[in-house]
């Protein structure tokens, strides 16, 4: 992951209690005695010193949120937008308008990497996200929304970047020798869902340690408020992790890691449409999901050379699906209502991806400007396996990446990127090459009053995909895209009482996209390409926190877009953009009393959003969270969640989503580290 440091995000992040320290007066014996100032914290840190859009979820706001799948995780962002997030299938991530849709749980829009590996399909018809793992083999998840901070992770981001760390060994010993052991149990009513957690950590010396992880989450088919069954929301899903780090040399400044992840999914006698909007037609499949990743690491970072933080990554990730169809299906005629469909049902899916990134990160001074400078080379192989609708092939690229983040020392940090990427992909005897340059400037300058202000500009290529090699004219024509960002911040302590902080982002974006090859717009059962799409949007994040353990968390977006089909009949060749999200505003209250017991309140309003072509009413639904952590007697160390969700039993189905939303839901956790 990206470290980003500076001294208000040090004052500022989220510590419980800054207490002042005494002062000596020079020259003099004089101790003057400075009065403790105690700060609160609230569930997020907004990133008010960097010009990107991130939003970091540590484990804290990940363990309160109890989340089934790793799309839940990310709701809470502004401008991300689920799929049918409470299941792994038909589920997909939509960021400011691109990403999954009701057709493909993925259109390359949206990187997701775990630890470095990069995982997901392309385009597999109706079957999902393929993101396929558990949120508690995870620690931490970064959101990158639009292009800015992604050129050192890959290509065509224009929607946005997910990064995924895993848990480490030292996140349970705190770097004492021996074993730690944590289990979680965890409950959800809407389903009868269970799972549990085991890690065991160990550490047997200072300089190495281990950790194994095997999560097992199982859940029943949901209701909805009117509690109604919710189709194809019921799944099994096993998980384990292995995780190993070795230090070598007099100070430690060689690091090899290994990173080892590997999850199961068997849905039997299911729709094939994993959205749930032609079942009909496509009838049932007994469907068999297996994701794997694995990510060698080796590292050298001398102390007394600031110019060498050098990381060589070697990661592969697979994805397999294996589909067959189910004939006499008792909840539906079972074999597709058209012939031709059948090889479609049948197909098998894989995916491997082998990626090799050699980067290293250089700290220098050039007169009054410091420099952080991240810069690198990238070899990466996606082989796809041939099935019906899905054609295989090679997809190898060659990339070259630099980063350089300028410190001018008077508040003004300029952040430079580019990356040049090559592509050789094809399949069965043909052949096609393609190259791009891509970069982009961000810009920040921070005021002593804490009020900051940003801008951004930025261009990336999406390089075609495999999905298309049936299309020659879309294998030489990458998908382009721009975007602006422009927006101001705050964030200081004492605002309004001499305990409290306050930090806030108000960012508006603008993004373009053309060459398009990923979508169609439909008039009356005939499908015209669309070649354009131009979208902005304004994105608020705001937090405040008080001594007394009171904190108030907000974020909102708001969005438009339209595109344009020139082929479409005349009056149908412009119109809103379907991917756009739903304007919404999240608010949360909450309260801490020390480190023994946080409430609050979750509000999520989203507009009307009767402009698009799915329309949905506007919603407002309301969750509460409690965690309790014993500080003493017999659960001491123990950390018991309650969570209740839709707790008005709201019958609704989120904008972009093809499935109604699950009624109300009672979670309950129980995590103990021994």
């Amino acid at each position: 992951m990206r470290a980003r440091t500076s001294i208000r995000t040090a004052l500022m992040c989220g510590a419980a209690a800054i207490i002042a320290s005494p002062v000596w007066a020079q020259d003099s014996d004089t101790v003057i005695e400075l009065d403790p100032i105690f700060l609160g914290k609230s569930k997020r840190e907004v990133q008010t010193d960097i010009a990107e859009s991130e939003t970091v979820i540590g484990q804290e706001e990940m363990n309160d949120r109890q989340a089934s799948t790793i799309a839940e995780l990310v709701d809470s962002v502004p401008g991300v937008t689920l799929i049918n997030g409470a299941s792994p299938q038909g589920s997909g991530i939509n960021i400011r308008g691109f990403g999954a849709n009701s057709t493909y749980g993925s259109d390359q829009k949206v990187l997701i990497q775990i630890d470095g590996a990069s995982v997901g399909s392309e385009e597999l018809y109706r079957i999902g996200t393929q993101l396929y793992t558990d949120p508690e083999l995870y620690k931490e998840v970064t959101v990158l929304r639009g292009m800015g901070g992604s050129y050192e992770y890959g290509s065509g981001a224009i929607g946005g970047t997910i990064l995924l760390e895993t848990k480490d060994a030292s996140d349970f010993t705190n770097g004492e020798l021996g074993f730690r052991f944590r289990e979680t149990l965890q409950y959800n009513s809407n389903g009868d869902g269970f799972t549990s957690s085991s890690i065991l950590a160990w550490q047997p010396t200072e300089d190495f340690e281990v950790l194994g992880n095997y999560t097992y989450r199982n859940q029943g088919l949901q209701t909805d408020g009117s509690g109604a069954t919710i189709g194809n929301s019921d799944f099994s899903l096993p998980s384990a992790a292995l995780k190993l780090r070795k230090f070598f040399g007099d100070a430690k400044e060689h690091r090899f890691e290994l990173s080892l992840s590997d999850t199961n999914s068997e849905a039997l006698d299911v729709p094939y449409d994993s959205f749930g909007t032609t079942t009909d037609s496509f009838g049932n499949v007994d469907r068999f999901t297996h994701t794997q990743t694995g990510v060698l690491t080796y590292g050298y970072n001398p102390a007394d050379n600031d110019l060498i933080d050098l990381s060589v990554v070697l990661s592969y990730a697979n994805q397999e699906i294996e589909q067959s169809y189910v004939a006499g299906s008792s909840s539906l005629e079972g074999t597709p209502s058209f012939p031709f469909l059948l090889p479609l049902v049948e197909a098998d899916h894989q995916y491997e991806t082998t990626k090799l990134t050699v980067k290293n990160a250089s700290t220098f001074a050039t007169g009054n400007v410091t420099h952080n400078m991240r810069y690198g080379a990238e070899f990466s192989q996606r082989d796809r396996l041939d099935a019906s609708s899905a054609p295989g092939g090679t997809d190898e690229r060659l990339a070259l990446f630099l980063v350089d983040e300028m410190d001018f020392g008077n508040g003004l940090i300029l952040t430079p990127g580019v990356r040049y990427e090559d592509q050789h992909i094809g399949g069965s005897g043909t052949y096609y090459d393609n190259s791009a340059l891509m970069g982009g400037i961000s810009a920040y300058y921070g005021f002593q009053s804490g009020w900051g202000v940003f801008g951004s500009a930025g261009y990336t290529e999406n390089m075609p995909i495999i999905d298309d090699l049936g299309t020659a004219a879309y294998m030489t024509q990458p998908e382009k895209g721009r975007n602006f960002e422009l927006g101001f911040s705050f964030d200081n302590a004492s605002v309004f009482s001499e305990s409290d902080q306050l930090g806030f982002k108000v960012t508006g974006y603008k993004t373009d996209v053309w060459d398009v090859t990923s979508y169609s717009h439909t008039v009356d059962t005939t499908s015209y390409p669309v070649t354009e799409i131009n979208t902005r949007g304004l994105e608020i994040e705001g937090r405040y926190a008080h001594a007394s353990g009171a904190y108030v968390d907000l974020n909102a977006n708001i969005q438009r877009g339209t595109f344009r089909a020139p082929t479409a009949p005349a009056g149908d060749q412009n119109g809103d953009w379907r991917g756009i999200p739903a304007d919404q505003l999240r608010l949360t209250l909450g309260k801490r009393w020390g480190e023994t017991i946080d409430l609050s309140w979750e509000i999520v309003a989203d507009a009307n959003m009767s402009r698009s072509t799915a329309p949905t009413p506007s919603q407002v639904v309301n969750n509460v969270r409690a965690t309790f952590r014993p500080q003493s007697g017999v659960l001491e160390g123990a950390e018991v969640r309650v969570g209740l969700e839709n707790v008005f039993d709201e019958l609704y189905t989120p904008h972009l989503a093809t499935r109604p939303a699950p009624g109300r839901t009672l979670k309950l956790s129980l995590a103990k580290t021994f």
